[in-house]
């Protein structure tokens, strides 16, 4: 458990807004109700809560899963050579980018897709200063194809292009309104943690994110801000630093 005067100091830090985000979004979150594939109404809710943060001037780099069309490490444990599974789950991560390119496109927002593997007619290349520019021009950054790696999930991704790109903060958009002890949507009594340490993340084998990223994050001191992606307003409140979600760090 966190001692008294470190939820202090967290609490503290967290009052003050953050003027340039990472928001993680998994691909299952895209595919809302449908189970699979792409729900055009998720995007549209999701967009139009980027398009209201983005006009206050907060720089905003995402990055999306792609389970919602083919997760890498599934294909693994069917009997696909992991890292030919993988490529096609980074595969997945664009299709999802374009999408909410397209999306975000529409309702006024400027953005770009980077994408770590090369496919000029289609995004372009990620590369880290690149990526800067278009974040201090308030453009919308999508990074697509996960590290370019296999191996890697978009979690790491997420917490290595944050500190690549000088974000203060990853907010990871879920289902459930912050960390639990045990699944809330599984057990009726589990516990929410409005603040947590890193370490206690790793040691309890909570279902934050990966432990690739959480010790990046940890490595680097990048707080992590876990929230409802479904809750109205919930990313622009995480966003100015009012009491939501969990807060990890």
């Amino acid at each position: 458990m966190l001692d008294s005067c470190l939820a202090k100091e967290l609490m503290v830090k967290r009052s003050e807004p953050f003027k340039r985000i990472l928001l993680k979004i998994s691909g299952e979150a895209l595919a809302g109700d449908l189970g699979y594939g792409i729900d055009t109404d998720v995007l549209k809710i999701i967009a139009e809560e980027i398009k209201e943060l983005s006009e206050t001037g907060v720089q905003i780099g995402i990055v999306i899963g792609g389970g919602n069309i083919f997760r890498g490490i599934k294909g693994a444990t069917k009997g696909m050579d992991r890292a030919s599974a993988d490529y096609m789950g980074m595969l997945a991560t664009v299709l999802n980018c374009l999408a909410m390119q397209d999306i975000l496109e529409h309702v006024g927002v400027h953005t770009r897709v980077l994408s770590a593997i090369e496919m000029k007619e289609l995004a372009e290349v990620y590369i880290r200063r690149k990526a800067i520019r278009h974040l201090e021009k308030n453009r919308v950054v999508i990074f697509g194809a996960g590290t370019g790696n296999p191996y890697f999930t978009t979690d790491t991704t997420a917490a290595l292009r944050a500190m690549e790109c000088g974000c203060e903060v990853v907010l990871k958009a879920t289902k459930v309104d912050g960390v639990y002890d045990a699944d809330p949507l599984a057990t009726k009594n589990a516990k929410r943690f409005e603040d947590i340490s890193y370490i206690d993340v790793l040691q309890k084998g909570l279902k934050v994110m990966d432990s690739t990223a959480i010790s990046l994050c940890m490595d680097n001191q990048l707080p992590i801000i876990v929230f409802n992606l479904h809750e109205k307003g919930a990313l622009k409140k995480a966003v100015k630093g009012e009491k939501i979600g969990t807060l990890v760090r």
